[in-house]
C-alpha cells in the first residue's frame, strides 16, 4: 500500500474561540459563537487554512441537546448546523488552496460517555445535523466516537450522497494491558475490523492523550493490512491532562499541558507520521501555531 500522501487537518475550535475573546461559556461551548459571533468562527477557520490545513471541520460539535438543551436543539438545531456548515464553506472557498470541509458529527449524547448512547434516539439528533450541514460539506466526519455501536448507527442514518465517511475514535487515556482501546473498552483492532466492513474511507484517533495514539495507529494499520483494506489512518490529539473515568469532554475548561506547545506537539506528530499515519492535525488546545509548525515541518 506504500506511504500515503500527507493531509494536514485543522486544530481545535472551542479553545481558539475562547482565546480570541469570542463568547464562550458552558454549556453551549463552541456552539455559542454560531449565533453570537459567526465572524469569529470564520476567523478561526481562516487561521487554520493560513497555517496550512487542507481539511477544516465544521463548528457543529456542540450542536447537540447535550450542550444546547433539548428545547433549543428542537427549535434551532438544524439552523445552527447549517450556519456551522456555511461558515466553514465560506472560509474554505476564500482560501488560496483547495480546502475540503468535513461535517462534524459529534457524539450525539455526550462525549467520552458510551454509556449514555440511546440507539432509539439517534435519528432525532442526527437528522437535523445532517440536514443542516449537507449542502456545505465535502465529507462526513463522525468524531470523538467512543464505541462502534454509535458509528454503526450514524452510518445507517447518513444519506446515500456519495460523500466519504470518516470516523475518529477517542481512546482510553492509559493502555492498561498494552492493548489500545476505545473509551468503551473495545480493542482498536476490533473497531478497525468493524469500520472496514462498514466501508469507512478513513480512520482517525482524536481527543486523546498523544501517548496512547501511536499504539492505536499501529494496531489499525496492521489490521487494515491483514484485511487488504486500503484505508488511511490519522490522528489529532488534544492537549488535556488525562481525564477521569467519569469525565465528559468539555464539562469544564481543563488546564492545558505545558509540554504540548507547538514543538512539543510536533514531536508526537512526527512519530505518528513515521508509523504510517497520513492525516495529521490537532484537537482541543491545539491551535493554528501548532498546525503551522506541523505543516512546515512535515511537508
Amino acid at each position: 500500500m506504500g506511504e500515503k500522501s500527507l493531509v494536514i487537518l485543522d486544530g481545535g475550535m472551542g479553545r481558539e474561540l475562547q482565546r480570541r475573546g469570542a463568547p464562550f461559556r458552558q454549556p453551549e461551548w463552541s456552539a455559542l459563537a454560531l449565533s453570537e459571533a459567526p465572524e469569529a468562527v470564520v476567523a478561526v477557520h481562516r487561521a487554520y487554512i493560513e497555517a496550512g490545513a487542507q481539511v477544516i471541520t465544521s463548528n457543529s460539535y456542540a450542536v447537540v441537546p447535550f450542550h444546547i438543551g433539548e428545547e433549543r436543539f428542537k427549535a434551532e438545531g438544524r439552523a445552527l448546523a447549517g450556519t456551522a456548515g456555511q461558515l466553514a464553506r465560506t472560509a474554505a472557498d476564500a482560501g488560496p488552496q483547495k480546502v475540503r470541509v468535513a461535517g462534524s458529527l459529534p457524539p450525539l449524547f455526550g462525549s467520552y460517555r458510551p454509556d449514555l448512547f440511546q440507539a432509539e434516539r439517534v435519528g432525532d439528533v442526527l437528522n437535523p445535523l445532517v440536514e443542516g450541514l449537507a449542502e456545505h460539506v465535502d465529507l462526513w466526519l463522525a468524531e470523538t466516537q467512543s464505541a462502534v455501536a454509535e458509528v454503526r448507527a450514524i452510518r445507517a442514518g447518513l444519506p446515500q450522497d456519495g460523500k466519504p465517511f470518516w470516523v475518529s475514535f477517542t481512546l482510553q487515556d492509559e493502555d492498561v494491558d498494552d492493548v489500545p482501546r476505545l473509551r468503551s473498552g473495545e480493542p482498536v483492532v476490533d473497531a478497525a475490523e468493524a469500520l472496514a466492513a462498514l466501508g469507512v474511507q478513513t480512520l482517525l484517533f482524536n481527543c486523546s492523550q498523544p501517548e496512547v495514539i501511536g499504539d492505536a495507529i499501529d494496531a489499525a494499520l496492521a489490521t487494515f493490512q491483514r484485511l487488504g483494506a486500503d484505508i488511511p489512518v490519522g490522528a489529532y490529539a488534544n492537549a488535556f491532562p488525562p481525564q477521569p473515568k467519569d469525565a465528559t469532554a468539555n464539562d469544564g475548561l481543563d488546564e492545558l499541558r505545558e509540554d504540548l506547545d507547538p514543538p512539543g506537539y510536533l514531536h508526537w506528530v512526527q512519530d505518528w507520521r513515521k508509523r504510517g499515519a497520513s492525516l495529521l492535525g490537532g484537537c482541543c488546545g491545539i491551535g493554528p501555531e501548532h498546525i503551522a509548525l506541523l505543516a512546515q515541518s512535515l511537508k
